[in-house]
């Protein structure tokens, strides 16, 4: 709670926001949350700080996997006889892209590992950028809307459970697409 009311409070949760989007462990939330119950005005700034800091970290998870892959991860993966399957995970992991990247933005499951993934399989630039910022957005807004309306009493709902309703509703989305899509 002190360093939620820090003068340098949002500057704090953008390097936070950007640093897990490419490899730090620690989501957002746990400065989000304070910050916010401490200073509830604040709410639709702190989000849009976590936005668009975790987009601009996502570029560099992109970067990494874009850049890093040929030097390091392809090698690896030719040596142990699986390069030429990389191909077909890249065209794969690209036809559902749009899904990969929306339910890790919106998920518990880390963010960092679809960003870095999204460069390795080179991804367009555009739809990642936009599905980030669908993704982090629906996030990051939905937690400061709750904070914003509901106060304290609805903390433990967002740190607890919060994660699973996100995967539930996502699963019950793609489930549902592919329902229409086979009927």
């Amino acid at each position: 709670m002190a360093l939620a009311d820090h003068p340098k409070a949002l500057w704090f949760l953008a390097a936070v926001s950007f640093v897990e989007s490419s490899v730090f462990p620690i989501p957002p939330d746990i400065l989000m949350i304070p910050m916010i119950l401490a200073r509830p005005s604040r709410a639709w700034l702190i989000a849009l700080v976590a936005l668009i800091s975790s987009v601009l970290g996502g570029l560099l998870g992109y970067a990494i996997g874009a850049f890093f892959y040929e030097g390091i991860g392809q090698p690896i993966l030719e040596a142990m006889g699986k390069g030429d399957k990389m191909a077909e995970f890249n065209t794969r992991f690209n036809d559902f892209g749009f899904w990969a990247v929306l339910i890790a933005g919106v998920t518990p499951f880390p963010y960092k590992v679809i960003t870095i993934m999204s460069g390795w399989t080179a991804m367009p630039v555009g739809t990642f950028v936009a599905t980030s910022i669908l993704a982090r957005g629906l996030r990051f807004f939905i937690v400061a809307g709750l904070l914003w309306k509901f106060g304290a009493p609805v903390r433990d709902f967002i740190e607890k459970r919060l994660g699973l309703v996100f995967s539930i509703f996502c699963a019950l989305l793609v489930g549902g697409f592919v329902l229409l899509k086979y009927l």
